[in-house]
């Protein structure tokens, strides 16, 4: 289906702002994109004008939540007051584009639990060689399997591990993965989801301040994977994730403090904007 998005919506800066780890870009400039059980092939025409391997049934029940496509974030940016904080304002508009991606909780909070202390390649590599050990194998939606920089063979795409799949695996199969100390985490909360232990369902009625107490519960979460959970995760995004960009950003920026509580509720998409400006850009001069 082909479709006309008029509101801040940018591909490569969504597939590179360091929220999701397996959006799989393609010769032609295309994504490919696995969630759950769905894959998604998307890419942009011209313009405004996209063109998904989806059905329009399939784009309004999955794809259209997935891509966040409800919240007006050019709404969002307008908020931010360009003669009292130019720097969050120069951020928005030069990485406008990025939206906060409504992704599956578990593949999520594994994900960020892989992450830490490591960068992105390094990560990557790892879930995929979770995904390829125990996933189930997804159609491609171009029929012909996809390509990956760590694999340019038109190799078969695997879905994120269910909690099930990840608890059966021992901690050798485990640790061939590259997953460091992280292993044992890695281990310990698969198990603790499919016995009980560690719930996945009812942070929809909890406050952000419960989810955050719920999610540092879980063995090897801290408050920086806490907060990115809660953010691509959950979607509460007033969650304002600190790792090394954002505390340099806040030394640099804001040296009279980060103003919290004027931006909310959207601190954790401003969050994104300024991460991925400073990033891009290597932040200060």
């Amino acid at each position: 289906m082909k479709l006309q998005i008029t509101d801040d919506f940018d591909l490569n800066k969504i597939a590179e702002s360091g929220q999701c780890f397996r959006w799989f870009l393609q010769d032609d400039g295309s994504y490919i994109v696995p969630h759950r059980d769905r894959c998604l092939q998307i890419r942009n025409l011209s313009g405004q004008e996209y063109e998904l391997s989806c059905s329009k049934d399939e784009y309004r029940d999955i794809w259209y939540h997935y891509l966040d496509m409800a919240t007006d974030y050019t709404a969002v940016r307008s908020l931010i007051p360009k003669d009292s904080d130019p720097f969050l304002h120069e951020a928005a508009e030069s990485q406008k584009g990025i939206r906060i991606l409504r992704q599956d909780l578990w593949e999520t909070l594994i994900s960020f639990i892989i992450s830490q202390n490591r960068n992105i390649p390094a990560i990557k590599n790892s879930i995929e060689l979770l995904c390829r050990l125990c996933g189930k194998k997804l159609v491609a939606p171009n029929g012909q399997g996809f390509h990956s920089p760590s694999r340019p063979d038109g190799s078969v795409l695997y879905a994120f591990p269910s909690p099930e799949a990840l608890a059966s695996l021992s901690l050798e199969q485990l640790d061939a993965c590259k997953l460091g100390y992280r292993t044992r985490y890695i281990h310990e909360t698969a198990v603790g989801v499919c016995n009980g232990t560690i719930p996945l369902d009812g942070y929809e009625a909890l406050s952000d301040e419960e989810c955050m107490e719920r999610l540092l519960s879980i063995t090897g979460v801290g408050k920086k994977v806490a907060s990115c959970v809660l953010l691509f995760g959950l979607h509460r995004v007033d969650a304002f994730p600190i790792d090394v960009w954002v505390k340099r950003i806040l030394e640099n920026e804001y040296k009279d403090g980060y103003p919290m509580e004027d931006y909310r509720p959207y601190n954790g998409i401003y969050q994104q904007y300024m991460f991925a400006y400073y990033r891009n850009t290597g932040g200060a001069s």
